[in-house]
């Protein structure tokens, strides 16, 4: 058994493999519960750990897995993700049920929300036959080419803020990769609990056509400091302006500056080449467990051909 290996795949930043990847064979749960201080100490410095050639036959296996790590979970039902997910256990569920031609782009997992899980488990169950990896790029190293090359935008969005715009259908759109519906995002059965849901979060909202609803959060920060000083990029930028887009949603209007100003469209462009020359593709083997870190990296999915069944849960 290999502790953190390297490859010639993997980027190097600041000295560390990214992601730092563990091979072994054998019950992954009990290599978790006797080496988890090594693992978050590996976390903390390469922001994914990728876990491969350990035995995960099954969704089951990846449950345990979670548990040996020993840290709450963060469910699915109570957040206020806009995926469509189905639960297999639970606290695990499928990553996303948007059709497989859809690419889901970089984000911080639920960054548009107030409600944030700090760290997320992957599993793949069944690898694609061709395309799915999941890109990874580190937000601290996005953040401090920004500052490098606009120093005047990366001030904007640490002193303002962000506000998000999101349409949300009254029953599930599973062709949309933002198509949770209102009762089920909010957790509420009708009207009248979901507008007290809202207005106790500070949000604000609308009712428009077919009951669908249209709802703007508070300001919400675009950028986090963490503990050891590092800034990081967290928000949903890169992926509303690239993907936020279905017959409810207009990728244009679905974010402004915490002052209600617009965002330009050419400066996000600059960001989102940014984070490209960034990104790592994961591509997944079957039985791979990743761990990442959601204040560090974000992630997405790349659309793929054949069956692909990749699991996640959520740790608070």
């Amino acid at each position: 058994m290999t502790l953190f290996s390297t490859d010639l795949s993997q980027q190097q930043i600041d000295g560390h493999a990214f992601p730092a990847l563990v091979t072994g064979r054998g019950d992954l749960a009990a290599f978790i519960r006797s080496n988890k201080s090594e693992i978050d100490r590996q976390l903390a410095v390469s922001g994914t750990v990728l876990f491969r050639g350990f035995a995960v036959p099954s969704p089951q296996a990846f449950d345990q897995a979670i548990g040996a790590y020993g840290e709450d979970g963060f469910s699915y039902a109570e957040s206020l993700s806009n995926a469509v997910r189905v639960n297999v256990t639970p606290r695990v569920f499928t990553a996303n049920e948007a059709p497989p031609d859809v690419s889901i782009f970089l984000h911080h997992e639920m960054a548009q929300t107030p409600l944030y899980p700090s760290k997320l488990f992957f599993y793949c169950e069944i690898a694609p036959g061709s395309g799915g990896a999941t890109p990874l790029c580190r937000s601290d190293v996005l953040m401090e080419k920004l500052q490098q090359r606009r120093p005047d935008l990366s001030q904007r969005f640490e002193t303002l803020g962000l506000r998000y715009t999101h349409t949300m259908p009254d029953s599930p759109d599973r062709d949309s990769g933002q198509g949770r519906s209102w009762r089920d995002t909010l957790g509420v059965a009708d009207r009248a609990a979901a507008e007290t849901r809202l207005r106790d979060m500070g949000y604000d909202w609308t009712w428009v056509d077919d009951d669908a609803l249209r709802v703007r959060t508070p300001v919400l920060d675009a950028v986090k400091t963490l503990p050891d000083g590092r800034k990081v990029f967290f928000n949903q930028l890169i992926a509303a302006f690239r993907g936020w887009q279905d017959k409810r949603n207009d990728p244009s209007k679905s974010i402004t500056f915490g002052d209600g100003s617009m965002i330009d469209p050419h400066d996000m462009t600059e960001i989102i080449e940014l984070s490209d020359a960034l990104t790592y593709d994961l591509s997944w083997q079957t039985g791979d467990v990743a761990l990442l870190d959601n204040f560090q990296v974000m992630h997405g999915r790349r659309p793929f051909k054949g069956k692909r069944r990749v699991l996640a849960s959520l740790i608070s």
